[in-house]
């Protein structure tokens, strides 16, 4: 049986009158990308927050790696194994693309004290960063400031940063957002590349992307999931093709 790295179990999320999550369950499994999609307002970005940490779900329970993370906050979640991307951009912009994945290594080794020295003189520190950059292809721009990358660059070094933290799992929340078909087609082929590394949930509204890389497809409509299946089940589904008529007729 494949091994279960997240496990969701019937999330609930209300803020107010208004029910962000209604009894969400869903899971993600070694080896494979698992899809998460539903339109504007449909809840992702609430259900997103409770798995990363940021919120506290009203009811349900998060299991991660075999242990249940419902109570710690992103930062535990994080040195747990569960590496995040963002819709917007975290990236310290002002530095360069080697900086930044080093701090990246560096805050996963957890030596606060490391921060009052130079940590591009620590050579372990150096090759993790330089072994992310290679998985996504920005060996060649160590030396540019983020600042100075294209978006698909920086959303490829916000991956990079993500691997230094030799994630047992990805969060990816919008990883093609900006992106035009260049640089959709060049993030497809890196999230292809990691999911034997680490399995990924990926939230995304380029559909063509979730096609052509997830394994598995949940959609979430007003706070609940209303189908899970492959590709081919998703885009033969009645209520999926209802919910998304006009925004995403071409299922």
């Amino acid at each position: 049986m494949t091994e279960t790295l997240l496990d969701v179990r019937n999330i609930s999320k209300s803020f107010g009158a208004l029910v962000a999550c209604n009894d969400v369950s869903l899971d993600l499994r070694a080896g494979e990308i698992h899809a998460l999609i539903g339109p504007n307002g449909a809840g992702k970005s609430t259900l997103i927050k409770q798995i990363a940490g940021n919120l506290k779900p009203d009811a349900g329970s998060i299991h991660f790696a075999g242990r249940d993370v419902t109570g710690l906050d992103t930062a535990d979640r994080a040195r747990a194994g569960l590496g995040r991307t963002f819709q917007i951009s975290s990236l310290a912009m002002e530095m360069t693309v080697l900086q930044n994945v080093v701090l990246g290594a560096l805050g996963h080794r957890g030596d606060v004290f490391r921060f009052f020295h130079d940590p591009l003189k620590d050579q372990d520190l150096v090759d993790t960063g330089m072994r992310a950059l290679e998985r996504v292809g920005l060996q060649a721009a160590v030396r540019h400031r983020a600042s100075d990358l294209s978006h698909g660059q920086r959303r490829q070094l916000e991956v990079a940063v993500a691997l230094t933290l030799s994630p047992k799992a990805f969060l990816l929340d919008e990883p093609m957002a900006g992106l035009g078909l260049e640089g959709s087609r060049t993030m497809t082929a890196v999230l292809d590349g990691l999911r034997t590394e680490a399995p990924i949930l990926l939230v995304e509204h380029d559909m063509d992307a979730v096609f052509a890389l997830a394994d598995r497809i949940s959609v979430l409509v007003y706070g609940e999931i209303i189908a899970s299946g492959t590709g081919d089940e998703i885009r033969a589904d009645p209520l999926v093709r209802r919910a998304y008529l006009g925004e995403e007729a071409a299922l």
